[in-house]
């Protein structure tokens, strides 16, 4: 197999500091060299290998990775255009535009390709139809396809949930890689969440919930006048659901509540965590728990921001997810990179580490959200034995802050290569069709 050397005026490793007049060699779809230019062809001449070079404009990062997203939702977009009160409005929109006639397949296919174009090559993909279920497969992206279980009662549940799940999940295609969501703390009784880490634990799958996306989910603190929820310990009063547990006037979070019921630990990430409290959080630093922040939807459906300087100052593990375009208005990860920049400063983090911090959320801490940063199939970061996936951006190169800043600050839309595998599969924009992947 020949080499090909992607160089550009810096690039990116992510675990090595970045490097200028930098490339990455790749043969076979695996990285075999990365370092300075000079030396990556000093290195190829010299062990007599044959090669051809593609220089690119820009930077070169690891592929990003968009870990928590819909692709099936991308013709709901009328719904991700509008401004919302709340989650319980922005469900009512939702609500009649996902009930009418589509194509999911057409839909999901059509997001994997906007995927592409913004410099994406893996995805973290919550899918509620199983005509969506290919989309990552078809499209030749990395990532996980995550089976949405929700609206199951635990009699419903104990009956014929559990095999009617299991057998959902045989459905699912093993390439690139599968998983399931429990949609949410609210939408499931405690034997369903119960159950469904086990599913996934004994088959050696991941886990994908959302949590702290409502507000319903917060934790409830007393008034003043000591007439709001009451912090007895709730943990062995039976409740049937978390729903249950407030009608009974616990003040609990979602968070604790999940955590009770063991799901979660280093095989779950879960999307937004606006509502989390600085116990949540510790509890999600405890269980080796990422959280995927998605500002962008969470601004669209009018929640308030996520505590994105909490979480950096405190080193919780970050990735970065669009959600799908039924709430937010692209599937570009770089813009909502921008939103956090925007977040964090304005919550007052002055470190002079952010924009590193943010493109490793975009990349890296993608990665490892889905158990995808170490083996030996891994991504995230550019580094011998791991696998090609590029992403190419056409920002100012000249120094590393300058492109830094740039990427973070103002990235939307600038990524002007993608490369799955070591197979260039999108450049200025126009795709590579998937029929034509194989490896260089």
């Amino acid at each position: 197999m020949s080499v090909v050397v992607h160089s550009a005026r810096i690039v990116v490793p992510m675990t090595a500091p970045p490097i200028l007049d930098g490339a990455v060699a790749v043969r076979g779809g695996t990285i075999l060299h990365v370092g300075e230019r000079s030396w990556v062809l000093d290195q190829l001449a010299g062990a007599g290998e044959t090669f051809t070079e593609r220089a690119w404009r820009g930077a070169i990062l690891p592929g990003l990775v968009n870990a928590h997203t819909h692709l099936q939702y991308t013709g709901m977009d009328s719904v991700g255009r509008g401004r919302y009160d709340g989650f319980d409005d922005w469900a009512a929109a939702f609500g009649p535009v996902y009930e009418a006639p589509h194509d999911w397949a057409a839909e999901a296919a059509a997001g994997a390709a906007l995927s592409l174009q913004a410099g994406v090559t893996s995805v973290a993909d919550v899918v509620t139809d199983l005509s969506a279920a290919s989309a990552l497969a078809d499209a030749g992206l990395g990532g996980i396809a995550y089976w949405e279980v929700m609206d199951w009662e635990n009699a419903a549940w104990a009956s014929h949930g559990r095999a009617q799940v299991l057998d959902e999940l045989t459905r699912i295609p093993q390439s690139p890689g599968v998983g399931l969501s429990p949609h949410a703390p609210y939408s499931l009784d405690v034997e369903p969440l119960l159950e469904l880490p086990d599913i996934v634990r004994q088959q050696g799958l991941r886990l994908h919930i959302h949590l702290g996306e409502s507000a319903f989910e917060g934790e409830r603190v007393l008034s003043v006048d000591g007439s709001a929820e009451h912090h007895e310990d709730w943990r062995f009063v039976g409740v049937p659901s978390f729903r249950a547990l407030r009608e009974l006037g616990f003040g609990a979070s979602a968070t604790s509540f999940v955590d009770r019921l063991g799901v979660l630990g280093p095989d779950c990430h879960v999307a937004h965590g606006v509502y989390m409290t600085a116990d949540d959080r510790a509890l999600l630093r405890a269980r080796g728990t990422t959280v995927a922040l998605c500002p962008r939807s969470n601004a669209v459906i009018g929640l308030e921001e996520p505590p994105v300087a909490d979480y950096l100052r405190e080193g919780s593990a970050i990735a970065v997810g669009t959600d799908s375009l039924s709430s937010s208005p692209s599937l570009d990860p770089m813009a909502d990179i921008t939103a956090l920049h925007l977040i964090a400063r304005r919550q007052g983090y002055s470190g002079h580490d952010l924009h590193a911090r943010l493109l490793s959320a975009a990349t890296l801490g993608g990665a490892h959200a889905i158990g995808l940063d170490t083996g030996p199939d891994r991504i995230g970061h550019l580094a011998v034995g791991a696998r090609a996936d590029l992403a190419v951006f056409d920002v100012d190169a000249r120094t590393v802050p300058d492109a830094f800043a740039e990427l973070v600050e103002d990235g939307a839309g600038r990524a002007v290569g993608t490369v799955i595998r070591g197979v260039v599969r999108s450049v200025d924009g126009t795709l590579t069709p998937h029929p034509d992947l194989e490896a260089v």
